[in-house]
């Protein structure tokens, strides 16, 4: 029962790339990067923040724990 069903990420071998499309994949890994380095940082600024206060609405406070955070217009639930 300890299989896993994980599909293997398919190789790519950049050699073997055209030029355009190499350099298609590097913006897109590029972006990906910057996108996740962008949300890595936000979450550490909210982690900082003693008082968060968004839209008027407090969200949290240093004297109360924070249990979950909904993102409208998001993709992902945050808990």
């Amino acid at each position: 029962m300890g299989l896993r069903n994980k599909k293997k990420p398919k190789k790519l071998d950049l050699l073997e790339m055209s030029n355009p499309e190499r350099m298609r994949l590097m913006k897109e890994v590029g972006e990906t990067l910057r996108q996740k380095i962008m949300e890595a940082k936000l979450w550490q600024s909210l982690i900082e923040a003693e008082d968060l206060t968004i839209n008027g609405d407090v969200v949290c406070k240093s004297t109360q724990q924070l249990n979950g955070l909904k993102l409208e217009g998001a993709t992902r639930n945050y808990r």
